[in-house]
């Protein structure tokens, strides 16, 4: 490798993260290459592979369904020593420490306002500040629980701030992926140099979580992760973290407020929370104190912080300390709150609310970064306007100066990154996380870097990295603060963020001695066992169920398509053979249960309904809403399945026959589907969630046979025929060898319902399933109150096919149908979709939603209304 570095070059005269200014490698960076074991360019271009890859494996996403791009990380990291990370560590922690001033007093006494040292302006109008929440406090000496530093060094080598997060900071999550990739696929560098961990952060965060639990809480504070939702743009992100810190996610829906305390639901009652860490916007927390339209919240939860039994992180209102326009005044707070100067500067920002500053932000608007000062507020690069466009921009600054600032654009370091053939100098902002304690602020020792992609792909040199935030964090950098995940749900549009403007990088520490790691296992061996039994609530319930239905359905349309496709290989072209009709019968059939069209259609058109393509996306949105409760192989199987079918597609539009060679991606996605079974099947615990999952499976299957029998065996047809539809419905429900062996000749309906529908010992019958549900359904926790109408969907489905033999079942009438075969099936069909809905009705139990006077009207779908 080192030869593939001698070949970098750095793309200006500002500071270059590798190269020194005598154009020689950096220590940290030889050293790199001495370990990396990469010598040519191919192996370097097949780490990158190795990475998304892996991303793909692991679920890693950003945005929104269907926008949802895969996240993308570059396999080089940034290097930094830790002599020079010492500093920035220092920097960052009084940065922290400031901002929790300013917050603690903002929402306080107020000091800092009534003496005028920060204008009354940029507070009391920015939508950050919430009236509603003025005097909570969270115990403990900080109330500025989490923050984040967007970073960038400048030409002379010195760090400064871009924007700070402290609304409910992302990234977390993502840090740690980008970490465990790029060990994987750097492992001989990893492994021998001395790189400071990032995993005591995460384990300090949780210890952090029950420090500022409510006194009330005892000993064993339960603490919860409150999420927008698995269509928050970051929704990997946050349960990411919430795997590693053990946590349950929870929606507002999965939280109550009652009896003076937030409890999250579950299908065994109520489960008490005391500590919520927040990555949902503050505004829309609580429907009742805040913002009345909110379908995020929970109503009560105000005041319940308030009242001291729940502990909210970040605290509602932190949102204000991301205003732009509190940059201008941090040098001064600096040394009123602190009595020191501001050892991390910010980018240079202009307040136009001041007389002078405006004017000079006026005059300057051709090299001037222009910002709005709320979030999700308009930027715009002032060199990218015209003469008439500034002109404009200027009048609307000075009809309204309190909302605008103007920063100077930072010339940021560059990175080396892997470009189409060659290293390629980038543009780099980090961003750190800072996480309070007792004693002050721990400081995660590196973060989550980004490298701007633009100039190569667009061939020309890119502008100076800016201070705006968005462009270099939220948009470019793939990760937004909270109140763009909480408006990526369905609450207001948001449009999909370019896959290519930026990738990730992890960020190393070189440390001079080796890391000692400890494990946080063993950290108190002395400490009481305390067994519990994790809730789960009704919407990760729910999530769970839906997912097992969707991966039944997918497995089961794949097998129905493979059955059809053997017979569409060798009889399409004799459509009046026998082979010919067998092939109409089953094609007519995979139309009514599945999604209709061509077989290629079928299996790969995300946007038909019915579809393996649609039902697998399904399966992926529900496992992203329960990423705390799946093993991570879920997503190994999963990512295979959604590799086979996106090659297929590029495949397919090579070649003229829609239907042509199925059988290589067939093949491919069953496997993959396979193994999801195997993994529900052999690697999760028997507890609630399980049983939920397996009863989706139960069901869906179920209603999926009796679809095709009633799609395939209704009317007697000519023999031959008969025999060959029995064959391939055989296959499709994986029954077709024990049918050979039991019978040792041709077709007989008889035999074929007797194993299809009657055989108790048949996982692939509907007997089975039946029985197989009775039990999953017992191992719930529910009223038996609740449970009678379900219970006797259940009882009766049994009953109906105790009462019917299959010989009987055979009989046809004189028009050549089977009438009481056809009772059964439409019988069992219906009573199937009601227990469908009675289950839903008694374990996934939505909230009323409840309308406020002051709602802005605007609609939210449901977790089940998205989901099913």
């Amino acid at each position: 490798m080192a030869d593939l570095l001698a070949s970098y070059r750095s793309t200006g005269p500002g500071h270059d993260e590798m190269l020194q200014s005598s154009g020689a490698a950096r220590a940290a960076w030889d050293q790199m290459a001495d370990l990396a074991q990469v010598r040519t360019w191919e192996q370097l271009a097949d780490r990158r592979q190795d990475v998304a890859t892996l991303l793909e494996d692991h679920g890693a996403r950003y945005g929104t369904a269907p926008e949802d791009v895969a996240w993308q990380l570059d396999p080089l990291p940034v290097i930094i020593d830790e002599v020079e990370w010492a500093s920035v560590e220092t920097a960052v922690r009084q940065r922290a420490e400031l901002l929790d001033a300013v917050l603690t007093d903002l929402y306080g006494e107020r000091r800092l306002l009534a003496t005028g040292v920060l204008p009354q302006e940029i507070v009391l109008a920015h939508p950050g500040f919430l009236r509603a929440v003025d005097g909570i406090q969270i115990p403990g000496p900080h109330q500025l629980f989490l923050y984040a530093a967007d970073l960038a060094r400048n030409a002379d080598g010195s760090w400064v701030a871009l924007s700070d997060r402290a609304q409910a900071p992302s990234g977390l999550g993502f840090a740690m992926e980008d970490r465990r990739v790029v060990a994987h696929v750097l492992a001989g560098s990893y492994r021998q140099a001395r790189i400071r961990r990032i995993g005591p952060f995460y384990h300090a965060m949780r210890s952090a979580c029950e420090d500022v639990a409510p006194a009330s809480a005892g000993d064993s504070p339960r603490v919860a992760l409150m999420t927008p939702g698995p269509f928050s743009e970051t929704a990997f992100d946050q349960g990411y973290l919430a795997t590693m810190l053990g946590l349950p996610l929870v929606e507002g829906e999965d939280l109550v407020v009652t009896d003076g305390r937030v409890w999250m639901r579950s299908l065994s009652g109520l489960e008490p929370v005391d500590v919520l860490i927040r990555r949902v916007d503050a505004e829309f927390c609580d429907p009742l104190d805040l913002r009345g339209d909110s379908r995020l919240g929970v109503p009560g939860l105000v005041e319940a912080a308030r009242s001291g039994a729940v502990t909210v992180v970040n605290p509602f209102g932190a949102g204000v300390i991301e205003n732009p326009a509190l940059m201008t005044f941090l040098p001064r707070l600096a040394r009123e709150l602190l009595g020191h100067e501001l050892q991390l500067g910010s980018a240079v920002t202009y307040w136009c609310g001041e007389r002078s500053m405006c004017s000079h932000v006026i005059a300057h608007l051709d090299r001037l970064v222009i910002r709005q000062t709320m979030p999700g507020g308009r930027r715009v690069n002032g060199w990218d306007l015209t003469v008439g466009e500034r002109a404009d921009l200027a009048a609307e600054i000075a009809a309204d100066p309190f909302v605008w600032v103007g920063q100077e654009p930072v010339d940021a370091s560059t990175t080396p990154t892997i470009g189409a053939d060659s290293l390629e100098a980038r543009p780099t902002a980090l961003r750190t996380f800072a996480l309070a304690r007792p004693g002050g602020y721990q400081v995660m020792s590196g973060g989550l870097a980004r490298v701007d992609r633009i100039s190569g792909e667009l061939g020309h040199t890119p502008p100076p990295v800016t201070a705006a935030a968005e462009e270099l964090t939220d948009t470019a950098m793939l990760v937004p603060s909270a109140e763009e995940a909480a408006a990526s749900t369905p609450t207001r549009a948001t449009p999909a963020r370019p896959a290519t403007v930026s990738v990730a990088k992890d960020v190393w520490i070189l440390s001079a001695e080796p890391q000692t790691i400890q494990d946080p296992w063993l950290s108190d061996p002395h400490a009481p066992y305390r067994p519990t039994v994790p809730a789960i609530s009704p919407g990760a319930a729910e999530d769970l169920f839906w997912f097992g239905r969707y991966t039944e359905r997918a497995e089961a349309t794949v097998r129905l398509i493979r059955a059809v496709a053997d017979r569409w290989d060798d009889y399409h072209l004799v459509p009046h053979s026998v082979g010919g009709q067998t092939l109409t019968v089953l094609t007519t059939a995979l139309n009514e249960v599945a999604a209709g069209g061509s077989l290629a259609e079928t299996l790969l058109d995300e946007r038909r309904e019915g579809s393996v393509a649609f039902a697998l996306a399904r399966a992926v949105r529900a496992a992203t809403g329960v990423r705390d409760q799946l093993s991570g192989d879920t997503w190994i199987a999963l990512s295979g399945v959604e590799r086979a079918l996106a090659r297929e597609r590029v495949r397919r539009r090579r070649i003229a026959d829609s239907d042509a060679d199925l059988g290589g991606v067939l093949a491919r996605s069953l496997e993959g589907l396979l193994a999801l079974a195997g993994i529900g099947a052999e690697a999760m615990v028997r507890d609630v969630g399980w049983a939920l999952l397996d009863v989706g499976r139960r069901l869906e299957r179920a209603q999926h046979l009796v679809q095709v029998l009633r799609a395939t065996v209704l009317d007697h047809r000519d023999g031959a025929v008969d025999s060959m539809v029995l064959e391939s419905v055989l296959i499709a429900h994986e029954s077709v060898i024990t049918y050979r062996r039991r019978t040792q000749s041709r077709a007989r309906l008889d035999a074929f319902l007797d194993l299809l529908l009657l055989d108790r010992n048949n996982p692939r019958s509907l007997t089975y399933q039946l029985t197989t549900l009775r039990t999953d359904l017992d191992s719930l926790p529910t009223a038996a109150r609740n449970a009678q109408v379900r219970d006797q969907l259940l009882a009766d489905l049994a009953d109906l096919l105790i009462e019917h033999d299959a010989v009987s079942l055979s009989d046809t009438d004189e028009a050549g149908r089977r009438g009481r075969l056809a009772e059964l099936l439409e019988s069992l069909d219906w009573r199937l979709r009601d227990l469908a809905n009675e289950i839903a009705r008694v374990h996934f139990a939505h909230p009323v939603p409840i309308q406020w006077e002051d709602a802005a009207g605007t609609w939210v779908p449901r977790r089940d209304e998205v989901i099913q």
